[in-house]
């Protein structure tokens, strides 16, 4: 029997039972990829990180990958601080991770407790008549499309993001797409829900790849670098939110929640 450290971390989080959860388990090597999404199932959170140490030199210290309970994915935010929280020694300030299909990413301490680099996407019009109907509200103001992966539905206030109650299933009909409903927020600059059905994620507590997308469009619409965001699932979420060049860099905390052994 294969015994691998396991660590459960809600991510976004200043308490716990907020934020997002995430499990993340470091390897010394890849085991199988039909193992890594076995374990994933297994876990049952939105998503589990796994990390592999790179050698001296290779301009990172640990490859990362992510898998939900059905598929693996090309970028997760929050998993992606929770592997920095888990793996960050008490004599570093930057955890650099190398990744198959989002380059490379890094979490740095921050005062306001770490700081998540990510790619700032751009977006392009797009039309998608009946979308307010399938997400059981009413017609977004703006439509935005990036290619192959992510929806994001402007509407008008913080009321209209909260009142959505999305058809899961047509929704995960129309494929494998992250569906992003925005607002300008009542607490927070912005607030957002993000839903994912088609990857076995009916409603994401705190996306940090949506916020990939919303930082560059609000920093635009606010006309500033920096603003603060929220993400309005059951759990709950807050997210500094600051577009550096062509990055994203997200702030937050994390809290562990569980440790121990996942026994294969």
């Amino acid at each position: 029997m294969t015994s691998l450290p396991f660590t459960q971390v809600d991510a976004f989080a200043d308490a716990p039972f907020t934020g997002n959860p995430a499990a993340v388990m470091p390897l010394e090597a890849w085991l199988p990829d039909a193992t890594l999404q076995a374990i994933a199932a297994e876990n049952n959170l939105a998503e589990t990180a796994f990390t592999v140490p790179l050698p001296d030199g290779a301009g990172a210290d640990y490859e990362l990958r992510w898998f939900t309970p059905a598929v693996e994915v090309a970028l997760c935010g929050h998993a992606t601080l929770a592997s920095g929280h888990v793996l960050m020694a008490p004599d570093r300030d930057i955890i650099r991770f190398r990744t198959r299909k989002a380059g490379d990413l890094s979490v740095a301490r921050a005062p306001d407790g770490y700081a998540l680099d990510l790619p700032a996407w751009a977006m392009t019009p797009s039309e998608r008549p009946g979308i307010g109907a399938l997400l059981g509200g009413a017609e977004p103001k703006e439509t935005w499309w990036r290619q192959g992966d992510y929806l994001l539905l402007l509407y008008p206030d913080e009321a209209s993001v909260r009142a959505l109650r999305p058809d899961f299933p047509a929704l995960a009909a129309r494929g494998d797409m992250l569906t992003i409903a925005t607002a300008p927020g009542e607490q927070t600059d912005v607030v957002s829900r993000v839903f994912a059905p088609a990857a076995g994620i009916d409603e994401d507590p705190v996306t940090g790849s949506a916020h990939c997308l919303l930082t560059p469009y609000w920093a635009a619409r606010l006309g500033r670098a920096r603003f603060s965001a929220y993400q309005a699932s059951a759990r709950g979420g807050h997210v500094g939110c600051a577009l550096a060049g062509d990055r994203a860099v997200l702030s937050g905390r994390c809290v562990t929640v569980i440790e121990g052994q996942f026994r294969l």
